[in-house]
C-alpha cells in the first residue's frame, strides 16, 4: 500500500510546498511594498521646503518643494493617457529658477487639441514634488523630435535635450496658473501593489493541488471492481 501511494504523496507534498512558498514570498513582498508606500505618502503629506539644487533621487524623491522662477518657453510634450485629467500631453518645461540654474518642470496635462498654443512665460511661484520618473522601458518608442512628441519621461535625456540640470519638479500648484494646463500632482495611486492578489492566487493553487493529490491517492488506494 505504501509503495502505491508514495509517488502521489511526494508529488502532492512537493507541489504544495512550492506553491505555499511562492504565496509566502508574495506576502513578504506585500509588506515590503506597503512600507515603501507608507514612506512615500509621508513625504507627499509633508510641508514643502525650498528647493535645493543638490537634491538626490536616493534621499529626496517624493519630497515636496517650493520654488520660484520663469518658464523659458521651451517645452517637451509627453503623450499620456489614463491620467486623472484624461488623455493629452504632459508638458515638461525648461524652468529658470530664481536660484539661477534651469531645471525641468512637469507643469501638467495639455489637451491634444491645444498642442500649438503658446506657453505662459511669466514669472511664477511653484509648489510641487521632486520626482525621477521611471516611465521609460525597452519597449518605449524614441521621441518624434520633429513633432515634439515624447512617449516617456526620462530626466537625463530631457535635461540634456533642453540644456537644464537633471532635476525635475512635478507641479501641484502654480501662481499664476497656465490656463492651457491641468496639474497632475504626484500620488501613489498609480504605483502597483498587486502582491496580495498574487499571494491569494498561489495559496488557492496550493489548495487545488492538495485536493487533486488527495483524490489521486484515493483513486490509487481504492479497491478495484471485480
Amino acid at each position: 500500500m505504501l509503495r502505491r501511494i508514495l509517488f502521489p504523496l511526494l508529488l502532492g507534498l512537493s507541489g504544495c510546498a512550492v506553491l505555499v512558498s511562492l504565496g509566502t514570498w508574495q506576502v513578504q513582498r506585500l509588506a515590503w511594498k506597503e512600507s515603501i508606500l507608507a514612506d512615500i505618502n509621508a513625504r507627499l503629506s509633508g510641508e514643502p521646503a525650498p528647493l535645493r539644487l543638490d537634491a538626490r533621487e536616493t534621499t529626496d524623491e517624493y519630497t515636496r518643494v517650493t520654488l520660484s522662477g520663469t518658464p523659458t518657453g521651451q517645452e517637451l510634450h509627453v503623450l499620456v493617457s489614463g491620467t486623472q485629467a484624461g488623455t493629452g500631453y504632459r508638458v515638461i518645461s525648461a524652468f529658470e529658477t530664481s536660484l539661477g540654474p534651469t531645471i525641468l518642470l512637469d507643469q501638467g496635462l495639455l489637451p491634444l487639441d491645444s498642442k500649438q498654443s503658446a506657453p505662459l512665460t511669466d514669472p511664477m511661484q511653484v509648489t510641487g514634488t521632486l520626482l525621477w520618473p521611471d516611465d521609460q522601458n525597452s519597449n518605449t518608442p524614441d521621441p518624434d523630435l520633429g513633432k515634439n512628441i515624447w512617449f516617456a519621461r526620462n530626466v537625463a535625456t530631457m535635461s540634456q535635450h533642453l540644456g537644464t540640470q537633471p532635476l525635475m519638479v512635478v507641479t501641484s500648484t502654480t501662481t499664476p496658473t497656465d490656463p492651457r494646463l491641468t496639474p497632475l500632482p504626484v500620488t501613489t495611486a498609480n504605483i502597483k501593489n498587486d502582491h496580495l492578489e498574487y499571494a491569494i492566487t498561489w495559496f488557492l493553487l496550493a489548495a487545488v493541488w492538495a485536493t487533486m493529490s488527495l483524490y489521486l491517492i484515493y483513486r490509487t488506494t481504492r479497491p478495484k471492481d471485480v
